[in-house]
């Protein structure tokens, strides 16, 4: 079954659609220019009321090892996600600064790109088709058999994300933010739509709303 990461949690209210709806992992953004920026000390209160078994994702851009091990250490993170130009010297650093899984995210504009994170020495890769989580799809048909562990992401939403996984080759898990939004906030029909339509994809169930 495809895995679920909805991104970019700012607010109690969402943690309460996420505790009901249950995604496989949520995403606390400590980019300070993106405007789902959160500060840590608010992401840990915000974590420590997520219900067992959704797992925390902090995501970075090129960001000091100092600072990223604070805010895994202060919001109890999961999983780290990177969105900047990090090198593999500075994942295997991290790596080694933190003890966590890390994520390298990777900017899809041809099919030689998804090719590139097939030797990402992160432990996951995500594809997307724009800069820092703008929300820009690109040609899912573009990845082709990527033989790892990849997310997909960019510009997906409850409408289109069966589409993606058709053509995307079964991603392990799918990434989702402002495509579950309603005024700048995630929607409980929205992520319920979202994430029904994800996990019965096998079967192509969709959910009206």
């Amino acid at each position: 079954m495809v895995k679920v990461k909805i991104c970019g949690i700012c607010h109690e209210s969402e943690i309460g659609i996420m505790n009901e709806l249950m995604p496989d992992y949520v995403g606390f953004v400590f980019v300070p220019k993106n405007r789902h920026f959160i500060a840590p000390e608010h992401a840990s209160v915000l974590r420590s009321k997520l219900q067992k078994g959704i797992q925390s994702v902090g995501v970075f851009a090129n960001s000091s090892l100092k600072s990223v091990a604070m805010c895994v250490e202060v919001a109890n993170i999961d999983m780290i996600q990177l969105h900047g130009n990090e090198t593999g010297e500075y994942i295997a650093a991290l790596r080694e600064y933190t003890r966590r899984p890390i994520m390298k995210v990777y900017k899809v504009a041809g099919p030689i790109d998804a090719e590139k994170a097939m030797y990402s020495t992160a432990d996951y890769v995500m594809l997307d088709g724009g800069n820092a989580g703008d929300g820009k799809i690109f040609d899912w048909s573009m990845i082709g058999k990527l033989h790892r562990k990849f997310f997909l992401s960019g510009g997906l939403n409850p409408d289109n994300v069966l589409k993606a996984l058709e053509l995307s080759s079964q991603p392990y898990a799918v990434n989702v933010n402002s495509g579950v939004e309603l005024n700048r906030t995630k929607d409980y029909r929205r992520v319920m739509k979202f994430i029904s339509n994800v996990r019965g994809f096998k079967g192509q169930k969709t959910v009206s709303i």
